[in-house]
């Protein structure tokens, strides 16, 4: 008993480290929350404004003036507008039941040449809210998850989609994903990708899909557009927008296929998602100074975080423990690393820690590995029960 609690305490200390590189430390969004749409419009250039379904806005930004190019590092950066060429392998035949389908990140109808960014409202203050949340005696922090530790030049995973419950009084979020950095060193860089879910910032409960980065030198995350860094080369991509449709507990299953990658040949680290892998965007390798070249950790799965995260946990995944399995709790199947050849690849299973920081509240289970890849069901109600 005594060496299943220390096992237990190893887990959630090395867990908790290893989100601690991309989802700590915060900025002063106040000036930014005072910002102005005519000031927005002005600076933006804006060539079409979109409403979407739910009240999203999204303003079209010529490619080549988006405002991550205002990062002094990118002043006379050349846009890649696709990857050199993409990590080989084989097509994935999904070894999960049949009937799952895939959902969509929010689809904007901008014009060729044009980049969707999110109008700079309450909606779009999702990345604003999690950046100025910092890790002290008032933060807290839940895991379940894989975390991986391996030279790495890519990851990818078929996320099964759905809405955690988050109680809309509380600052907490819940977010299920991706990410790949150099670890723990004291000057942590690294880039992910997730769904979440924040009500106190976005005004709902809906599943928003994101992207973050870590430079190592402004120590702090950032998400999407909120600083400049990650260049969007889709014209339909909206960032922090709805991922719809989201998966129904004993009912339809949706999910996202997201893909993260080091191009071979110009070093610049890619997003791309969906079966046909459409391409988001990417970091120019110019951004970092230790995640050049490759990433040594990754993980792979759900995490909760804010002042009540652990006093009063929200959900990670569907909300049920990862026994309960297919159709019921949330899974990410298809889970694999690219080499340093450029192909897509298993991970060796000697390699990964699989754990949760607290087994009363989330789980996993039916955690395997085989030539699709890592598979696992993950997540549970938190105190919510």
């Amino acid at each position: 008993m005594v060496s299943k609690m220390k096992e237990s305490q190893a887990i959630r200390a090395l867990l908790l480290l290893s989100f601690l590189v991309l989802a700590t430390r915060g900025i002063d969004t106040t000036t930014m929350e005072r910002e102005n749409d005519s000031q927005i419009l002005a600076h933006r250039k804006v060539n079409k404004i979109v409403m979407m379904e739910g009240g999203d806005v999204y303003d079209c930004i010529d490619v080549n003036v988006q405002p991550t190019l205002g990062h002094p590092l990118l002043k006379h950066h050349k846009i890649q507008m696709e990857p050199s060429s993409l990590p080989v392998g084989q097509r994935i035949k999904s070894p999960s039941p049949n009937g799952v389908l895939q959902a969509h990140l929010s689809i904007v109808e901008c014009p060729t040449g044009m980049v969707p960014i999110i109008r700079n409202n309450r909606r779009g203050h999702i990345a604003a809210h999690i950046t100025e949340q910092v890790i002290n005696k008032d933060e807290q922090l839940e895991m379940a998850g894989i975390r991986y530790s391996d030279d790495l030049y890519g990851v990818r995973a078929t996320i099964n989609v759905y809405e955690p419950k988050v109680k809309k009084d509380s600052k907490d979020i819940s977010q299920s994903g991706v990410l790949i950095d150099n670890g723990p060193t004291g000057q942590e860089e690294g880039v992910g990708a997730c769904y979440s879910v924040a009500p106190n910032s976005t005004g709902d409960s809906f599943a928003r899909f994101h992207v973050i980065w870590r430079d190592g030198k402004l120590h702090k995350p950032c998400y999407d557009h909120v600083c400049p860094g990650f260049v969007q080369v889709s014209h339909r991509v909206g960032l922090g927008g709805r991922v719809l449709p989201v998966s129904v507990y004993n009912g339809p299953q949706y999910v996202i296929d997201i893909y993260i990658f080091k191009d071979p040949k110009i070093a610049n680290w890619w997003v791309m998602y969906g079966e046909e892998k459409t391409p988001v965007g990417y970091w120019p390798s110019s951004l970092f100074s230790h995640f050049k070249d490759k990433g040594i950790y990754s993980f792979w799965g759900g995490f909760v975080q804010g002042p009540t995260a652990s006093s009063d946990s929200p959900q990670i995944g569907s909300g049920h423990f990862a026994s309960e399995g297919y159709g019921k709790a949330a899974f990410m199947r298809s889970i694999q690393i690219v080499d340093k050849n450029n192909k897509l690849v298993t991970p060796n299973s000697h390699k990964d820690l699989v754990g949760t920081t607290d087994i009363t509240k989330y789980s996993i289970d039916g955690y395997k590995v085989d030539n699709h890849g890592m598979h696992m069901y993950y997540g549970g109600p938190g105190n919510m029960v």
